[in-house]
């Protein structure tokens, strides 16, 4: 039965990290996409190595509790969402759990030595994410294409709708691509990088309801695409402005490095912690607004902040909780490597009139032990791979009186976190988990430690 095709009957014990389904034959894991815990299913069998496979599912014979309608057509099929089919409930399980299980098995760290806070669920399960930049593509009748990829391949799932993008999205997306195909646009071939049409960026304002559309080429010449951009901001009221990015590269980044305004605005206007931030195409920005505002009240209250403290905000972006907590402090500063976020950061500091904030350009690592005052408390929002060796080995030497470690990868908090506790100069005192992407296996942590 061990052999490529062969079917077998599962029942689905746990998930994985990845967001499948685990089953047992004969001692032997087996990966199933689209299952939950508890599921009895029939499978086949796809992909073999001596100790574990991977199976698609054929049919499911008993559904678990856990299990629940998919609200997208597509859902198994696109690479977009993970978890449409397991229930709210225990998609915020499943987080927690990753979330612990790396702490332990990574960190090496006794959960129980410290608070650990039940996750905060997202004020909205579908509809939350800001911002969508899917790629382009044609099918084989020569259709354009937007949408997400499927599962570990680059076979392009179109789409015109998805219930998890902002739903002043969805008109956008379908009419867009039928504008693309009446212009006769070329679309961006990854294998030949022959062709113009990359990607289709959409970005919302979700207090203030401004969209801002950015198509992402290999070229600047695009043919008719002033008069096209005006028509979209005619047709579409909350359409404040069109851009056109220039990606040139023939890698897998999605945004070049220089964005041009066709027409109207280049930025949308966000209303953050009662601030207004503008936010431009490739701005870095948490997806889910509301999120992003809860965790910012969480950690203002956990801080207890007195007026009196220096903080400095590393890898800051546009100042996302910078600027709102620099109204609480005596001074603020920041440090980002990205010029345009800093731009904006400086920016929408002017803008709200915060005058207490400074920035720095450059890796944290080479601007932290050059900065000329110490901070009273730290922030830390590194990107996926978390900090750099560097960055915590200048920590533990500053050994600050409070660290606010945000991170969206658990193995490698788990690993800072180890080092940072190890080296006995701090303390972890609370973590609380956040559920910013509800569908997917991805979870929002936040970690206070003390000096």
């Amino acid at each position: 039965m061990w052999q490529q095709g062969a079917t077998l009957e599962l029942e689905i014990t746990d998930v994985s990290n990845s967001g499948e389904g685990v089953g047992r034959y004969q001692d032997r894991v087996v990966f199933v996409p689209n299952t939950v815990t508890g599921d009895l299913v029939r499978v086949r069998l796809e992909y073999l190595k001596d100790e574990y496979a991977r199976a698609i599912v054929l049919e499911i014979l008993n559904r678990s509790q856990h299990r629940t309608r998919a609200r997208c057509i597509v859902a198994d099929k696109c690479g977009g969402c993970q978890w449409q089919h397991i229930n709210d409930q225990y998609q915020g399980q499943l987080k927690e759990d990753q979330l612990k299980q790396a702490l332990k098995r990574i960190g090496q760290l006794d959960i129980q030595d410290f608070l650990f806070s039940p996750i905060l669920k997202s004020t909205e399960s579908l509809g939350y994410r800001n911002r969508v930049t899917y790629p382009l593509g044609k099918s084989s009748t020569g259709s354009v294409q937007a949408g997400y990829y499927q599962p570990k391949s680059h076979h392009l799932v179109n789409l015109n709708q998805c219930p998890v993008q902002d739903v002043h999205f969805n008109p956008l997306l379908a009419e867009i691509k039928q504008d693309i195909q009446q212009q006769n646009w070329s679309i961006y071939d990854e294998k030949t990088h022959l062709g113009l049409l990359r990607h289709l960026s959409l970005r919302i304002g979700r207090r203030t309801g401004e969209v801002l559309l950015t198509l992402v080429s290999s070229d600047g010449n695009i043919p008719n695409l002033q008069e096209q951009a005006q028509q979209w901001l005619i047709r579409y009221p909350n359409l404040i402005g069109v851009n056109l990015n220039l990606n040139k590269n023939k890698g897998n980044s999605i945004f070049g490095t220089k964005t041009y305004s066709v027409a109207g605005r280049p930025y949308v206007r966000e209303i953050f912690a009662d601030l207004e931030l503008h936010l431009g195409s490739d701005t870095f920005f948490q997806i889910n607004t509301e999120m992003a505002e809860l965790v910012l009240q969480i950690i203002i209250q956990e801080l207890q902040l007195k007026g009196t403290e220096t903080l400095l905000d590393a890898y800051c972006g546009v100042g996302t909780f910078t600027l709102p907590i620099a109204r609480l402090v005596k001074m603020a500063i920041g440090i980002e490597i990205q010029e345009a976020s800093l731009e904006r950061a400086y920016y929408n500091a002017n803008l709200n009139k915060i005058e207490n904030v400074t920035f720095y350009q450059g890796k944290v690592e080479e601007v932290l032990p050059n900065l000329e005052v110490k901070p009273d408390l730290i922030i830390l929002d590194p990107p996926r791979k978390g900090c750099v060796g560097e960055v915590i080995e200048q920590l533990c030497e500053l050994k600050v009186p409070r660290l606010v470690y945000i991170s969206c990868q658990p193995p490698t908090l788990a690993r800072d976190l180890k080092i940072l506790t190890q080296s006995g100069n701090y303390k972890i005192r609370r973590i609380q988990s956040a559920d910013f992407f509800p569908q997917t296996t991805h979870v929002e942590s936040i970690v206070f430690l003390e000096g």
